[in-house]
């Protein structure tokens, strides 16, 4: 089989064929007219302004940031608070959560009227401590008088604290105690816990489960339920 090239077509005869006019411009170009109404000048002071005006307004809202948020949507007290509901709302559940499971661990019968007034106590308290124990913005210097380079260092010491005693004293009751005072201590003791863990860093949160983990062996401890 052959293939060949179609044939082109004939050129239209009424167009002539000529090369392009390939020299300068023989009036004046845009560029020329906006050098002479000196249009670049101005345009770059008008630049310069809008710069000048960015700067400002942007040093203004940083002014009334460190003045208390105004330049925020919300305000960063509101803020820290609906970050305080939502954290212990979060907790609570957790409580409700291990409330329930005790009980079914232990094969209790347990009144749900009981169980939500527990939670419902408790949010409170989580709310309180979260508000003022959480690190954020608007609360740098959570202990007054305290230089600021302590601050976190002395935090994430009372959270080690927390989590080795609330951890450590949780395996001892469920290994030493009876089911009564189980059902009472293990669901806070486990919230506070989770909480400590959470807002430890990381080495430390190792650090601080390490210590856990040395308890229980040294104390021959087991993970089953006190009879």
């Amino acid at each position: 089989m052959v293939v060949t090239r179609k044939e082109k077509k004939a050129a239209n005869p009424n167009y002539k064929l000529a090369q392009p006019d390939k020299s300068g411009p023989t009036g004046k170009t845009l560029l020329d007219i906006a050098q002479e109404r000196n249009l670049f000048a101005q345009a770059d002071k008008r630049q310069a302004k809008l710069a000048r005006g960015a700067d400002r307004s942007d040093s203004d809202s940083d002014g009334d940031d460190a003045d208390g948020g105004v330049g925020d949507a919300v305000p960063t007290s509101a803020d820290r608070l609906m970050e305080a509901v939502l954290w212990s709302v979060s907790l609570t559940m957790l409580h409700f959560t291990l409330d329930v499971l005790v009980h079914k661990q232990y094969a209790m019968d347990f009144s749900w009227y009981h169980v939500i007034m527990r939670s419902a106590k408790i949010v409170f308290i989580f709310l309180l401590f979260f508000y003022v124990l959480h690190p954020h913005a608007s609360a740098p210097d959570w202990i007054p008088g305290l230089p600021r380079r302590f601050q976190e260092p002395l935090r994430q010491a009372i959270f080690f604290a927390t989590s080795v005693a609330s951890s450590c004293h949780l395996v001892h009751i469920t290994n030493e105690y009876g089911y009564l005072f189980v059902l009472k201590r293990s669901p806070p003791l486990g919230c506070l816990w989770v909480w400590a863990v959470i807002e430890l860093d990381l080495p430390v949160a190792v650090a601080s489960l390490a210590c856990t983990g040395a308890f229980f062996w040294q104390g021959g401890y087991n993970f089953d339920a006190p009879k």
